[in-house]
């Protein structure tokens, strides 16, 4: 499985329940990335979605403990290992916090947008796979720019 995520400079991934800012190219990177594939979420990820409702061009697995959650155009597991049952190995685990976590030591490529600003405020945090020797970055792509904010794409794989 592959991981894909934003991170600040701190690798915090968001504030009160959404993004930490949301930049138009990092979208079009992973429609881009994701379409066509499953990918492995979280219900108050999904929430943050347009309308809440599923990403379309992808099987979307969403892991919830609420049993009365039925989004129409998704999947919804109650426990991880019904939903890796159902996963295939080029599904992209897309968030949130609890759903990374639980999700990481199964995925062998990580995609990562180094947003570099630190963003005040903050309460939740990708692990930072700079400090994990099991993860090697291997491509680092140039520094870019939206709206003055600064950023660039990673790749990191499991060794």
């Amino acid at each position: 499985m592959n991981v894909i995520v934003a991170v600040d400079r701190n690798w915090a991934i968001g504030r009160d329940g959404d993004q930490l800012v949301y930049i138009p190219e990092d979208l079009k990177r992973f429609k881009a990335l994701t379409t066509g594939h499953p990918v492995i979420l979280g219900r108050k990820t999904l929430a943050t979605f347009p309308g809440g409702r599923p990403l379309k061009g992808r099987r979307n697995l969403i892991l919830s403990r609420n049993s009365g959650f039925s989004p129409e155009g998704a999947e919804v597991f109650s426990n991880l290992d019904a939903l890796l049952a159902a996963a295939s190995e080029d599904a992209f685990v897309i968030g949130g916090a609890s759903v990374y976590a639980a999700l990481l030591d199964r995925c062998g490529t990580a995609y990562v947008t180094k947003i570099l600003h630190a963003f005040p405020d903050v309460d939740c945090w990708f692990p930072n796979l700079d400090a994990r020797p099991e993860w090697h970055l291997t491509e680092e792509g140039p520094e870019m720019e939206d709206k003055g904010i600064k950023f660039r794409y990673t790749t990191y794989k499991r060794v």
